[in-house]
């Protein structure tokens, strides 16, 4: 029988979507990071377009970095941890 670590949940989803929808910042908004997700998100809409792909790019490294942690890792660092940005 496994063992879930408590908040290890969000990790799929966030990684997904980060991969996914990068530019938008929606992996953001799933892990509680407000103010990062609307960042993105701005940057994205506002710069019409222009950010995009700079958004996008760090989208889907973040995606890729959460995937590739265990889930201790990933709690410890993005949901207890609350780091931001990579």
């Amino acid at each position: 029988m496994s063992q879930t670590v408590p908040g290890a949940d969000k990790k799929i989803a966030a990684g997904v979507c980060g991969i996914l929808l990068g530019a938008l910042g929606v992996h953001k908004f799933i892990l509680g990071y407000t103010k990062e997700g609307v960042i993105m998100l701005l940057v994205s809409l506002l710069s019409l377009g222009i950010g995009s792909p700079v958004m996008g790019i760090i989208g889907l490294i973040e995606g890729i970095l959460y995937l590739t942690k265990s889930d201790e890792d990933f709690v410890q660092t993005y949901v207890a941890g609350k780091k931001g940005w990579f």
